[in-house]
């Protein structure tokens, strides 16, 4: 099986991952085609002009999934290969040294917006497919591409995925993510909440007419950094994962409005992305949260406060003995002759809601981990050929396995 290695070609996955990273693909809903449209219609005419079957369905209007599929033609199992299109805001075009959507060469390195994450291991995976229809080795069963949208807001893309129907036929996913090779067998959960206080406004020359939500907002910012800290002691440092954190992130007061520096607001918001370990249950730690907002009420009868969650994304773990696993794993021992590096993601992919679904997921990928929304974001060449030629061998691998029946 080591012959596919053979068939990958450096300069075709430099150049596709070029030709992604030059079409901007950040969501901007106030702007026209600020969506994921114009690179899913270059990957899936990519993936036309290679044969394979394409769908391409519209989550809503402007962001579609692509999907691919790769029959063998002999029964078997399906093996996904999971990249998403959309990449994360530039920022100011003046901090960074390169054209961040010009995918500039240099010093061995793809540097642009979503070179690392994810647009190299969307072309890793893609050429990867390439590499085994050129070496026409046989195997048994499908190699399926998602290449969803919106990856880094909701998830929404890999959501209408498992809601067509896709995941079903799906026996394991490698979620192909900046993880510098990587096997990432866990990952942390997240919730994403809105913590508001309410008040009332007040001149502020004179703030007891009126009751004042920021301070009280305070008040519960500092209870949750102290629930923080209660969980990171319970639960100690998780060696691949890190700690968990409640991390207040956006704060705004007056909510609605303009602000002024002599008004007290009627209203304080602050958003919480909070980022969970084996060991945490979402449930609980939302109990506990609602524990801290009723006390702080009846210690304050002017305190009212409300925590509405608006997304909840589960920890992952995927056992060592998966079939995913060992096959990512053997294969990465036969390309390196090196041992894989176990690891896990610091934060949640799509293979969170694959995982949900009942698919054994690994994550691995090309691209220092640290690099992801940074500017001057890069993905080293040579790292990125070792991804394709992993992807290939992984897939064979897998996919010449026995059935389990």
């Amino acid at each position: 099986m080591n012959q596919v290695i053979s068939f990958v070609d450096e300069q075709e996955v430099v150049r596709l991952t070029q030709e992604l990273v030059r079409i901007p693909s950040v969501y901007r809903p106030d702007q026209p085609g600020g969506n994921e449209e114009r690179v899913a219609l270059f990957v899936a005419d990519h993936l036309r002009n290679m044969g394979m079957e394409v769908y391409y369905e519209e989550v809503v209007p402007g962001r579609p999934n692509v999907i691919a599929i790769y029959d063998s033609g002999r029964p078997g199992k399906t093996l996904l290969f999971e990249a998403h299109t959309d990449v994360v805001t530039e920022g100011d075009h003046e901090v960074w040294s390169y054209d961040p959507f010009g995918a500039t060469i240099a010093n061995g390195r793809i540097y642009g917006r979503g070179s690392c994450d994810t647009k190299g291991n969307l072309a890793a995976a893609i050429c990867a497919v390439k590499a085994i229809q050129r070496s026409k080795q046989p195997f048994t069963g499908k190699i399926l591409l998602c290449i969803p949208c919106d990856e880094e807001g909701m998830m929404i893309g890999i959501k209408d995925f498992i809601r067509r129907g896709w995941a079903d036929q799906v026996d394991a996913a490698i979620i192909c993510e900046p993880e510098e090779n990587q096997l990432c067998i866990t990952q942390k959960g997240a919730m994403r909440a809105i913590l508001r206080t309410f008040g009332k406004m007040a001149h502020g020359a004179m703030p007891l007419t009126g009751i004042n939500p920021n301070t009280r907002m305070a008040r519960a910012i500092l209870e949750l950094e102290e629930l923080e800290r209660k969980e990171m002691a319970r639960l100690g440092e998780h060696p691949m994962l890190g700690w968990p954190s409640i991390t207040p992130t956006i704060l705004q007061a007056p909510v609605k409005g303009d602000p002024q520096i002599n008004v007290v607001p009627d209203q304080c918001m602050t958003t919480l992305d909070i980022r969970t370990v084996p060991g945490q249950h979402h449930d609980v730690l939302q109990a506990e949260m609602q524990a801290i907002l009723q006390r702080l009420g009846q210690e304050d009868d002017k305190f009212r406060a409300t925590l509405e969650v608006i997304e909840e994304r589960p920890w992952t773990l995927t056992a060592m003995e998966e079939e995913v696993v060992k096959a990512v794993a053997s294969s990465y021992r036969e390309l390196t002759g090196k041992e894989p590096v176990y690891n896990g993601v610091p934060g949640a992919t799509d293979g969170t809601f694959l995982h949900k679904a009942g698919i054994p997921i690994l994550t691995t990928g090309a691209g220092d981990r640290h690099i992801p929304h940074h500017a001057d974001e890069y993905v080293d060449i040579a790292q990125l050929v070792e991804s394709t030629q992993l992807f290939a061998l992984s897939a064979l691998t897998f996919l010449t396995q026995p059935v389990k029946v």
